[in-house]
């Protein structure tokens, strides 16, 4: 049984087990860290190499160890091998290098992991729920070994990155977003849970390999879907009825469906959907600051019509109403592009998520078109749209003709591509800069070298939600939050737009550097609570000690019996 490794920093932690059941724990385990009197009292002599080590030492051999690997996936590999075996040290570790880290842990070495999840398959903490043993799934929920869970990651692994449906591959989704809550958030690793509902995969290769790992079978849908994951959700309320549940990566049909469905059931929130809104809208927030205007003033055309489209739409139009415009208003001045073309008056196919955005007929009346379907580049020369984003996985979809003629129309187009990983970006950050002649400001999804022009560089902003999520789940936590309410996210998102470099430097990111976000996600958090407070969804008797009560700082505490 593991004692108070939550909350505030232990010193002293008293555990009952002993020899290599302390070793074989990776959230007990100190490797050759461990000093004399533990060895003694705990019955590890002559388990462990005599030398003791510091923890100056463990993230040296670490770093060795991890510079010795060649590729991305390797270093994978290497971390998550860390991360099984000793979990304080791993924390410790890419603590020391949370730049250099990120890319790996996270996007984009995760989606490559995803897809070889069955090859290179390390046991973790987490749960596998299949879709066969439905009808256990109290019982299965209960063998997990730790009773106190602050946060859990979700997935169903049906819309891995932009990589598709990766079936039980999805796994490393929640295991990376959960090791950013601790590395980032404070959350102490032993009170974070990934889960993956395993309803099957339509992925063809996965079906017929015979390594897969998970259920064979083609992806449930409709009913059967629903009561699994309503078993899901009833299962984990009685189980951890304050936990707060984060679904990540769920397929266009179901994302926002489950979302609505729960948001008011159980403490939660979809992070592609309003984690994605939030860091973009906060990108966005950034860059009309540069620019001296306001966001109400923009229009805004989106290419992908998806969960990640309209939630960016969303909170741009909530973000806009706060500004002084009416709903309606705010509406018109979005650009919602689809596979069908722009969503408008005669569309056949609108989702609900997309109606509040179809444009009317009025409003492209006087538009110089040749078809029923309104391309992007048709959005473009009629509508002059000022901000362009893209979250469509369509690699190359902003061309040199759509970013040539965006600028014609706006001194300072503002270019965000942000579908990952890189191969499915709609265009590269050089390009943006090239086409527009320098007056692109940019942020990505994936990571991108800065880029030059006429001898300057620019440094490229990652619209990362790891800047949003971890101090959003913090601040909802630190208040008891009883849902995670659409102001929360944008009291979140201006927080952290208020940290932005560019403000200062014209060259600089849009997003503070990665070595900042541990505070500005602590920042973040108190935003959050107090909108919480404002909005009469938490308990605020005192949100600052709720929040520094779930901070934990990587260390190593001293055991006894």
């Amino acid at each position: 049984m593991i004692g108070d490794l939550g909350g505030m920093k232990p010193e002293v932690v008293k555990i009952n087990k002993r020899g290599s059941a302390v070793l074989n724990s990776s959230l007990l385990n100190k490797g050759t860290a461990f000093t004399q009197e533990e060895r003694d009292l705990l019955g590890l002599n002559g388990l462990l190499p005599p030398r003791i080590s510091t923890i100056e030492d463990q993230i040296e051999r670490s770093y060795l160890h991890f510079n010795q690997r060649r590729t991305p996936i390797e270093k994978y590999e290497t971390l998550v091998a860390l991360m099984s075996r000793n979990e304080l040290l791993f924390y410790q570790f890419i603590s020391r290098y949370p730049a250099e880290m990120l890319p790996i842990i996270y996007t984009p070495t995760v989606g490559e992991a995803a897809m070889q999840y069955s090859r290179i398959y390390f046991h973790q903490r987490g749960l596998y729920l299949s879709y066969p043993i439905k009808d256990r799934l109290e019982e299965v929920i209960a063998n997990y070994p730790i009773n106190d869970v602050d946060v859990i990651v979700v997935t169903d692994g049906e819309r891995i990155l932009g990589l598709g449906d990766q079936g039980i591959g999805g796994m490393t989704i929640p295991i990376g977003k959960l090791s950013l809550y601790t590395l980032f958030g404070g959350i102490h690793p032993a009170r974070t849970l990934p889960i993956i509902l395993d309803v099957g995969t339509n992925n063809h290769e996965l079906l017929n390999d015979k390594l897969y790992l998970g259920w064979q079978h083609e992806r449930l849908s409709g009913r059967e879907y629903d009561e699994f994951v309503d078993q899901f959700v009833k299962a984990i309320r009685k189980r951890y009825p304050k936990v707060l549940l984060q679904w990540e990566d769920f397929g266009k049909d179901n994302a926002r469906r489950i979302l609505d469905k729960y948001r008011e059931e159980i403490l939660s929130f979809n992070d592609d959907i309003q984690g994605t809104a939030a860091v973009t809208l906060s990108a966005l927030i950034g860059a009309v600051n540069v620019t001296k205007q306001k966001l109400r003033d923009q229009k805004v055309a989106i290419l992908g019509g998806g969960s990640a489209g309209t939630g960016i739409a969303d909170m741009i139009v909530a973000e806009m109403r706060e500004e002084g415009l009416t709903q309606a208003e705010a509406a018109k001045r979005i650009y919602l592009i689809d596979i069908d073309g722009l969503i408008h008056f005669s569309s056949k196919h609108v989702t609900n998520a997309q109606k509040p955005y179809v444009q009317s007929q009025s409003q492209v009346t006087h538009w110089s078109l040749h078809s029923d379907h309104i391309s992007l580049l048709d959005v473009v020369k009629n509508a002059h749209p000022t901000i362009l984003i893209g979250v469509s996985a369509q690699g190359g979809a902003f061309d040199k003709e759509i970013l040539e003629e965006m600028a014609r129309h706006t001194e300072r187009p503002i270019v965000f591509p942000l579908s990952n990983p890189t191969t499915k970006a709609e265009c590269t950050p050089q390009e943006a800069m090239d086409w527009t002649q320098g007056k692109a400001i940019i942020a990505t999804g994936s990571p991108f070298a800065p880029v030059t022009y006429e001898g300057k560089s620019y440094k490229i902003g990652q619209c990362n939600n790891v800047y949003i999520f971890p101090g959003v789940g913090l601040g909802a936590l630190g208040c008891e939050a009883t849902q995670v309410t659409e102001g929360m996210f944008l009291a979140a998102a201006r927080m952290l737009a208020s940290y932005s470099p560019a403000l200062k430097d014209p060259t600089a990111s849009l997003f503070p550097p990665i070595e900042d976000v541990r505070n500005v996600s602590r920042q973040i958090a108190l935003a959050v609570a107090k909108r919480a407070c404002e909005e009469k969804v938490a308990k605020c008797t005192d949100f600052r000690k709720g929040i520094e009560s779930h901070v934990w700082e990587p260390h190593y505490p001293t055991y006894i019996p």
